[in-house]
């Protein structure tokens, strides 16, 4: 918490001004997307660490499968195949948008059956196929995890995921998703994150250079006129037009991990804060009593008990007034000691109190 109020006060804290960014950063052209792939193939080369043929019985038919289409006839051993350096996988890529025939995309790989460890691997020819069944690319290459993964008798280590890879330009395009700028008279912004006075600022930034051109239709889209005009030179033109983006006041909880974070128009009314709990700690440290070697007597167990009672006196209720910013918040809460964990349930009691002026998400 002492890091985020200094990163704060280096930056101005809300109280500096908003910046303005791109038109281009903040919308999207509706249609211009990328469409998901996916595909079954199969990891060669492995040494060892592939799946087993006895339990993987997808794996041992998609290689008997394999190699009768290459003129080998396996059916009669089929029982006796017992390789482990074959791993069935899951490949799936992102078309980009416009990507043409013979283009060359990235590839990720992962393991489908009992395989340990594709390193080393080759992927086999593999049709990918998009959401209506067609095959949009072929991918084909030598896998590569970036993981480290050994083992010994007694003991093993491993750094990232052995089965999952990837293939650098190891799709190739097959087929494109059409897509014309060219003949349309209208197009639309859309807002990644959507806002109403964002989408009135997107279209009012740009009617300034061509009146008429832009109306905000809804807080994530804006609509664009472009009869006679060139759609790609003016779309060219507004996506580095500049405006400033609104955002609401909103504090993202997630408890798993205990992040906090806090939008900078997130506001508190007038309220009291006091944090701490009564703790008391019973601590049993027994200590062996032994007589001198002359000495009549016997060894005992002496107990020795130390109590300790933490009531957190010096943490005081503390008085945020009306309109405080996150900045005085933060810095309030951490002259109370809060922790992240604390500041939870307080902002929780304070938002259940009706004074925290935002939306609280949980995840």
């Amino acid at each position: 918490m002492a890091a985020l109020a200094g990163l704060l006060a280096l930056f101005g804290g809300p109280g500096a001004a908003a910046q303005s960014v791109r038109i281009k950063d903040i919308a999207d052209i509706e249609g211009v997307r990328d469409n998901q792939l996916v595909g079954y193939g199969l990891v060669v080369g492995l040494a060892g660490t592939g799946d087993r043929l006895r339990t993987a019985i997808f794996t041992r038919q998609s290689l008997v499968g394999m190699l009768e289409r290459l003129g080998v006839n396996t059916r009669d051993n089929e029982v006796r195949l017992d390789t482990r350096n074959i791993a069935a996988v899951m490949v799936t890529a992102n078309l980009p948008a416009f990507a043409r025939p013979g283009s060359r995309i990235d590839i990720a790989v992962s393991a489908l059956g009992d395989a340990t460890n594709l390193q080393g691997g080759t992927l086999l020819v593999t049709p990918l196929l998009g959401a209506d069944g067609e095959v949009y690319a072929v991918a084909q290459g030598a896998v590569a995890t970036g993981a480290i993964a050994a083992r010994g008798a007694a003991a093993s280590i491993q750094r990232g995921v052995p089965t999952s890879a990837r293939i650098a330009n190891g799709g190739i395009v097959e087929r494109e998703v059409p897509f014309a700028f060219s003949g349309r008279n209208t197009l639309r912004l859309a807002l990644r994150n959507p806002d109403l006075t964002t989408a009135r600022r997107i279209a009012v930034a740009i009617n300034r250079g061509a009146a008429g051109t832009a109306t905000a239709t809804d807080p994530r889209t804006v609509a664009l006129n472009l009869v006679g005009r060139d759609a790609i030179s003016f779309l060219a033109g507004i996506e580095q037009l500049r405006v400033e983006p609104d955002m609401m006041a909103r504090v993202v909880i997630e408890e798993a991990s205990g992040t906090i974070v806090m939008g900078a128009n997130v506001r508190v009314s007038t309220v009291a804060i006091a944090q701490g709990n009564l703790t008391i700690r019973v601590t049993e440290t027994p200590q062996v009593s032994q007589p001198n070697p002359l000495a009549a007597g016997e060894t005992v167990v002496v107990p020795r008990t130390g109590i300790e009672v933490d009531d957190q006196a010096e943490r005081r209720v503390g008085v945020l007034n009306g309109g405080v910013s996150l900045q005085e918040l933060v810095r309030g809460l951490n002259s109370l000691g809060v922790g992240p964990r604390d500041l939870i349930s307080i902002l929780q009691a304070i938002k259940a109190a009706g004074a925290l002026q935002a939306e609280m998400e949980l995840r």
